[in-house]
């Protein structure tokens, strides 16, 4: 009688183990669920209106092409570079936060087709005295730039790297917001910060920066899933491609990016 007792709990723990390494897996394999993860300070491509809801040019094509293959959508709002951590520990599921194609994330991650180009842009403040015509003169300001992106990368690359720019006078954020709120008090806080084009259009559209330079860096967005899952990065794949031949596609360029 004790041997089946010793068995039976046995049996119990096991299958308690089992239950748990299940519902720790990721979501669409036992819910037909995606949970979304995004970086909600990036418009126009991911933020948040005044009730909290997450919207966006990223937020609504994922939807649409994860809804379209049968997926209920779940989005949570995650520090930027807390994504991919995220990502790896099966917190969620996708990535859509702009995050660009890049040779490094590419090891971390597997990214879908792109559907998204662009380049990084300095904004200043207008009427804040700053004179920016050239990269070189960055040096002359406190560059900012948010942790973790390829603008952040460019900096320290191009500038802090190489000694163009004092390193004391780069300043990482957390979010792109702060780094622009930043901005607005003027040079002695920040007096350049380097992010994406489409968004500092969208800052600039606002009327209290403005965009002085534009540099090149041919980068593309995807969506991001864990790294060797081939069936959800194929399915986000077939249904880019079938949205991007859709008036769908047309609506939401025309919806955030029309001026």
């Amino acid at each position: 009688m004790e041997n089946k007792k010793k068995i039976f709990s046995i049996i119990l723990v096991l299958a308690m183990v089992i239950g748990t390494v299940a519902l720790s897996g990721c979501t669409q394999e036992t819910k037909n669920k995606i949970i979304v993860g995004t970086s909600a300070d990036f418009a126009p491509f991911e933020y948040k209106l005044a009730n909290q809801t997450i919207v966006g040019f990223d937020i609504d094509l994922i939807k649409k092409v994860l809804t379209d293959q049968g997926y209920t959508v779940e989005v949570q709002d995650i520090q930027f570079d807390s994504l991919i951590p995220a990502l790896q520990q099966g917190k969620i599921d996708v990535i859509a936060a702009a995050m660009t194609i890049d040779d490094e994330r590419k090891q971390q991650v597997d990214f879908s087709i792109p559907y998204y180009d662009s380049n990084q842009t300095v904004l200043v403040k207008v009427g804040g005295g700053v004179n920016i015509t050239t990269i070189e003169d960055l040096k002359n300001y406190t560059v900012g730039a948010q942790t973790g992106t390829t603008g952040w990368d460019w900096v320290n690359d191009t500038l802090v790297a190489t000694g163009k720019l004092n390193k004391d006078k780069f300043r990482g954020y957390d979010l792109y917001t702060d780094a622009v709120a930043d901005l607005i008090i003027g040079p002695s806080r920040v007096g350049a910060v380097v992010i994406d084009t489409p968004v500092a259009q969208a800052f600039a559209n606002k009327g209290n920066v403005k965009i002085v330079l534009n540099i090149t860096t041919n980068e593309s967005y995807g969506f991001a899933v864990k790294k060797g899952d081939t069936v959800l990065v194929n399915k986000i794949n077939a249904g880019l491609t079938a949205v991007a031949a859709t008036t769908y596609w047309e609506e939401l360029i025309e919806k955030y990016f029309a001026t």
